[in-house]
């Protein structure tokens, strides 16, 4: 149990002010990752200052690191990062809550989306937390966020999966698509999801009624078609992924490969240019955190509908090792970031140059 303020003042402990976070000065690579002690922030109105215990890495932060898409500058900075943190989703326990805040308590068990949650603690809206399931652990729930909702708005919302349909999931053993494997089960699709060998039995134990191989075949030339393709990886043309959509279907765009300097906005204004002028329906989109959406996931998450599937944890001394594994493609779905307490300081005591790596 924590000593409450009367018990610090009488013994002369001080509150804990500091707290251990990732930050990066510059632009550049994993290398330039850093731990450094920075104040704890206090939640204002319909915030929650959250206890971090874990958090996923996502494509998102090595390309907030690098600063490309180039596009990204205009944001966080053209020289240098006006906001050299990271992290986008987290899984903890409520510290303090914000004035308006009447429905969460210190204590409580939540995950959301948020900025900045690659620390020991972070300040969260109200509106990006749900309570977490009891069945999920801090690190499962931690995977959810970002990837999940990702998911569920491309294929219900923007793909208009419906019962009974057909959907091709390119991408299918990724972060994205081993929620997005499960959640077209959960609408009543038929599920086709491609993959490489080594990840045709994972793909399998999420519910996907075929696996396609892409090592040994090329899912633009399956010879059938689908109602939609969810296309988390963007490696092949727009007019080739055509043909394996149906007259009046849809393609939905994700992802895009590493390396182009637009990291997949070329695919979504291509889309968006053809899409008029052929028979299928072409769609790029940025998911939005939305309370209601994580509600619903929490619900198939709690009766064990889906269920997230991590492939490596690291601890927040090594998030530089974390995003230099997810950013060479082969990690297949989660990669997370634990953040255990530091134990015998109630002040920090690491200093701000220590890498994590």
């Amino acid at each position: 149990m924590e000593p409450d303020l009367t018990t610090m003042e009488r013994t002369g402990m001080q509150p804990q002010k500091t707290m251990r976070a990732v930050v990066f000065d510059r632009y550049g690579s994993p290398d330039d990752i850093r731990l450094a002690e920075v104040e704890i922030p206090t939640p204002k109105e319909g915030q929650v200052l959250i206890e971090v215990k874990a958090a996923s890495v996502n494509p998102l932060d090595w390309h907030r690191l690098r600063g490309h898409p180039a596009i990204l500058r205009l944001s966080d900075g053209l020289r240098r990062p006006k906001n050299g943190r990271l992290g986008a989703d987290l899984a903890g326990t409520v510290v303090e809550v914000g004035s308006g805040v009447t429905d969460l308590h210190p204590g409580d068990e939540v995950f959301g989306a948020s900025i900045r949650t690659l620390s020991e603690y972070a300040v969260v809206s109200r509106q990006r937390l749900v309570e977490k399931p009891d069945n999920l652990t801090f690190e499962e729930a931690a995977a959810v966020p970002v990837a999940a909702i990702t998911a569920l708005q491309g294929l219900r919302d923007h793909g208009r999966l419906q019962t009974g349909q057909s959907v091709l999931i390119n991408g299918g053993a990724g972060g994205v698509g081993t929620f997005a494997v499960q959640i077209a089960k959960a609408l009543g699709a038929e599920v086709t999801a491609v993959c490489s060998t080594a990840n045709v039995d994972l793909v399998r134990s999420l519910g996907a009624d075929f696996v396609v191989d892409y090592t040994r075949e090329d899912f633009t030339r399956l010879g059938r078609r689908f109602d939609l393709l969810f296309d988390g990886v963007g490696n092949r043309p727009l007019l080739s992924c055509r043909r394996v959509i149906k007259p009046g279907g849809t393609l939905v765009v994700v992802g895009a490969r590493r390396g182009k300097w637009i990291a997949g906005i070329d695919r979504f204004v291509g889309a968006f240019l053809i899409s008029p002028l052929v028979s299928q329906r072409m769609v790029g989109f940025i998911a939005e955190e939305r309370q209601d959406d994580l509600q619903y996931l929490g619900e198939l998450l709690s009766t064990g509908v889906i269920h997230p599937v991590i492939d490596r944890t690291f601890a927040l001394d090594e998030t530089a090792a974390a995003i230099q594994y997810l950013e060479t493609g082969h990690a297949r779905a989660k990669v997370v970031v634990t953040v255990p307490r530091q134990s015998g300081s109630t002040t920090g005591d690491q200093a701000d140059t220590t890498p994590a790596s």
